[in-house]
């Protein structure tokens, strides 16, 4: 499986992105996706998960209700779509697949990783 992440770019502080994940290779509509960043100097965060059928997602706290996550399995898509961004949104951001169906939080319960996609916010 392959991961590939786009998006990503400079935006001022209250801004929108819209970020893309492309996956290829056999198994995609049977596993969760999520969405992980890492900052400069910090460990990877969970920041959202969707279930393999996208009826059920989860997201970190500190994103709740200005990120939305969706997924559609015919194109093999995860996309991100983060409002209002924040300084404390700048990041490299991962679009990873789950081992199971549910979706996750803990990093470990993730296998394939994408490149990352660079996301910077501006005050």
């Amino acid at each position: 499986v392959q991961l590939v992440e786009s998006g990503g770019g400079l935006v001022q502080a209250g801004g929108s992105l819209r970020l893309s994940c492309a996956a290829s290779g056999r198994t995609f509509n049977r596993n969760a996706m999520g969405w992980f960043r890492q900052a400069p100097g910090k460990e990877r965060e969970f920041v959202s998960a969707i279930s393999w059928s996208g009826s059920t997602t989860s997201y970190a706290d500190s994103v709740k209700g200005r990120f939305t996550i969706s997924r559609n399995n015919s194109k093999k898509m995860v996309y991100l779509q983060m409002n209002s961004l924040e300084p404390e949104d700048t990041a490299v951001y991962y679009c990873t697949r789950a081992y199971g169906m549910a979706p996750v939080r803990n990093v470990h319960e993730y296998d394939f990783w994408g490149q990352g996609t660079q996301v910077t916010v501006s005050s």
